[in-house]
């Protein structure tokens, strides 16, 4: 064992607070993985929901791992240290139970990495009952899990609240059972896949917690090693009431869902007598009925806050107010269309004159930073859209000017461009994604218009990535070769060439609407619900054309 590693994990266990600590006794025995940094994973808070639910049962040991940065990758082979778990430095490969928690599609990448640190086979065809039992879950899972399907023995589809009770009810029997008879005990779980039982008429459910207010969603172990440090986060919400026709979340959390009211202040109270600064998480905070009570009483008692999202049209004073007294001197703000026809385009639900009055009500509070999220690459958009969104930019340019003038104290405009990728069960799921060359191109575009002026700087996401991450989106079960091939090269274009694959050609291809979707056995959106928004969508833009 390399003390380095192990001496690492100990400093970092050192440095938390919160964490859960258990006699190993007779316990049945999970890692809990997230396939990414150490850093990513706990500001992650799905991930630290799911090990305190783990934890909550008496007979269940839950630990965590992560994927080593680069260099501890090479301590690892170097020294022939198997990838350990951080509470105990345990090797993965002695627990009963591996459990991957993977948000976003680009982690699949890391996952064969993960299995060789920990000498494990990455098939699931390759392991045998002497083999922890390999469950997947998480946001990308429930999206699409036919790209890694062959790498995990169990993927839950939908959320772990709902499915994690009957999970334990059979795992405890593990030590009991031969592997596929233990797995065969799953079949008729709402919410559980078991990849080699689909031979193309297997139907799954999505589950979905009923009432959230049956489980409280915070955070639960502190460290200064993640994105919010000191931050206590309180999960709102679930999903959006919104719809708009690209974004994921808002269709696979269907039905929206809301706390209520005092049982959020509940929460609030814990973490203003724990004095942590509270960050209140939704897809839009401001649609959360009751906020206005929720920053009477963080102002209350002065504490602190911070918001995972401002609606354009949602926000109120109350919620500004608090914002301006927990110290905020920059918000986010997402008209994620450039022009008007686009904002329709996608059901966005905003004006150009309520993004303007947006950020006027910011700038009189003496907030002066405003990041913009953009999306280039949407399908039907024209340079004369990119024309569009660099006019809006200029204009609240003008707004923070203003007010720079005033307090003599100029602010800063960040725009965050990212290319539209298609999402399973979306309405735009059919739609492919723009051809890199034309994305370089309205890049180039913005950046001619606007990327010289004073106090605006152009954020973009790598293309080549959001390629990637594209293919991966809508792959079937073909694209675990490309994973495996990509981990063994350390290249995933590399690895493209090497198979054949064309990249480029499989994402800006749009998919027949008559076309069976890798995806199309998870049952809990209605494809006709999204057939419905996808033609409305184009029927707009073709009246539109024809004015």
């Amino acid at each position: 064992m390399s003390w380095k590693i192990i001496s690492k994990l100990k400093a970092k266990l050192d440095a938390e607070s919160g964490m859960v600590t258990k006699k190993r006794g007779g316990s049945l025995c999970i890692c809990l993985v997230y396939p990414n940094s150490y850093y990513a994973g706990m500001s992650n808070l799905g991930f630290q929901a799911l090990y305190g639910l783990f934890n909550s049962y008496p007979d269940i040991l839950c630990e965590r791992a992560f994927l080593p940065d680069k260099s501890d990758i090479a301590e690892h082979l170097k020294s022939g240290t198997p990838l350990l778990s951080l509470e105990s430095q345990k090797p993965l490969s002695d627990f009963d139970i591996i459990a991957f928690s993977v948000s976003f599609e680009m982690d699949y990448l890391n996952i064969p990495t993960i299995f060789k640190l920990s000498n494990i086979p990455s098939l699931s065809s390759e392991r045998s009952d002497y083999h922890p039992v390999v469950i997947a879950g998480g946001a990308a899972i429930f999206l699409n899990p036919e790209p890694v399907a062959d790498f995990f023995d169990i993927a839950c589809i939908g959320e772990a609240e709902e499915i994690l009770p009957s999970i334990i009810h059979i795992i405890r029997d593990i030590k009991l059972s031969k592997k596929w008879e233990f797995l065969s005990r799953f079949e008729s779980v709402t919410g559980i896949y078991l990849p080699k039982r689909n031979d193309g008429s297997l139907e799954v459910s999505r589950a979905y917690a009923k009432s959230l207010d049956d489980f409280s969603t915070t955070s639960l172990i502190h460290t200064p090693d993640t994105e919010f440090g000191d931050m206590y986060l309180i999960e709102l919400s679930r999903g959006c009431p919104r719809g708009c026709r690209f974004c994921a979340a808002g269709y696979i959390y269907l039905p929206y869902r809301q706390r209520s009211k005092d049982f959020v202040i509940s929460q609030v109270e814990d973490a203003l007598n724990d004095n942590r600064k509270i960050g209140l998480v939704a897809a839009a905070v401001g649609d959360f009925r009751g906020v206005e009570a929720i920053c009477d009483q963080i102002m209350e008692r002065h504490g602190k806050v911070s918001v995972s999202s401002l609606r354009i049209d949602g926000f109120r004073d109350e919620m500004l107010d608090l914002l301006v007294s927990s110290g905020h001197k920059t918000a986010t703000l997402a008209p994620e269309g450039g022009s008007q026809r686009l904002r329709d385009f996608i059901k966005k639900g905003i004006s150009k004159d309520q993004i303007i009055k947006a950020c006027e009500r910011l700038t009189e509070r003496d907030i002066l930073n405003i990041k913009l999220y953009f999306i280039i690459g949407l399908p039907t958009e024209t340079d004369e859209d990119i024309e569009e969104m660099t006019a809006l930019v200029k204009q609240i340019r003008e707004v923070v000017i203003e007010k720079a003038r005033v307090n003599k104290r100029l602010g800063e405009i960040t725009l965050s461009i990212n290319p539209f990728i298609p999402k399973p069960f979306t309405p735009f799921q059919w739609c492919g994604m723009a051809p890199q060359k034309i994305l370089e191109h309205r890049i180039k575009l913005l950046k001619k218009s606007i990327g010289n002026l004073p106090n605006i700087t152009i954020q973009v996401e790598n293309l080549k990535d959001a390629m990637l991450q594209a293919l991966i989106s809508r792959g079937d079960r073909k694209m675990s070769t490309l994973i495996l091939k990509s981990a063994e090269t350390g290249s995933w274009k590399k690895a493209g060439k090497e198979l054949r694959i064309n990249i480029e050609e499989m994402v800006t291809r749009d998919i027949p609407l008559d076309e069976k979707l890798p995806w199309d056995f998870i049952e809990g959106n209605s494809k006709e619900v999204l057939l419905k928004e996808y033609r409305e969508a184009f029927e707009m833009r073709s009246a539109v054309r024809n004015l």
